[in-house]
């Protein structure tokens, strides 16, 4: 594929949407084609089942039925979305992807990470980030940053859980981020918002230039 697919992680508050947003004005003045899109969501199939997911519908069914629903989810993302994109020469951001079910529903809700593998492959078709961006800060930084939103929209199944679980999720980030260092990059999320936008704008202007000369 002659696009390239950059997914942003992270914690709760870390502010990957607005990032994402910025990001994308930038490269469009760049005169580079860009897509947004958000794990899971892009489709009204895909709206549809995040819908069920984040309001705790599928809650009582564990967190294995969950990985399930969320991977249908990314299957009709990447299908009719992504890849096409792709396919098109786009730069597509998307909020969150495949490490979101290994620390949401693998890390955290303890389902194998070999069956997560597993679906992985399946709904993918070989579709995976170029680059990852893990916007990182303390949990409880995180959430008193997300507050005043959420006090207006509520809390969804996982912005309500407890503040163990989103350290746990944190550290499953930060896992990941060693584990694959020539994918993922850890960004201090903790900075102001211009000290994160230009760290994100020097790690992308450096990821393209390397790409141009391959």
């Amino acid at each position: 594929m002659s696009g390239l697919f950059i997914t942003f992680e992270g914690g709760e508050g870390a502010g990957k949407s607005t990032q994402i947003k910025r990001l994308a004005l930038r490269l469009n003045d760049m005169s580079y084609k860009t897509l947004i899109t958000n794990d899971p969501g892009g489709t009204p199939r895909a709206k549809a089942i995040r819908y069920a997911v984040l309001s705790g519908a599928a809650k009582k069914f564990g967190s294995e039925i969950e990985a399930v629903l969320f991977a249908a989810a990314r299957d009709d993302n990447v299908q009719n979305i992504i890849k096409p994109a792709l396919l098109k020469g786009k730069i597509v951001l998307c909020d969150r992807f495949l490490d979101s079910s290994r620390v949401y529903q693998g890390v955290s809700g303890e389902v194998d990470q070999e069956f997560l593998l597993g679906m992985e492959k399946v709904v993918t078709e070989g579709v995976k980030p170029d680059l990852t961006l893990i916007l990182d800060l303390p949990p409880e930084e995180g959430l008193k940053r997300s507050a005043p939103l959420l006090s207006k929209k509520g809390r969804d199944r996982f912005e309500s859980e407890n503040i163990e679980e989103q350290i746990k999720r944190r550290n499953g980030f930060l896992e990941i981020a060693r584990s694959e260092p020539d994918r993922c990059i850890v960004i201090n999320a903790s900075d102001s918002f211009d000290k994160v936008s230009d760290t994100i704008d020097t790690v992308i202007d450096t990821f393209l230039m390397r790409r141009e000369r391959q």
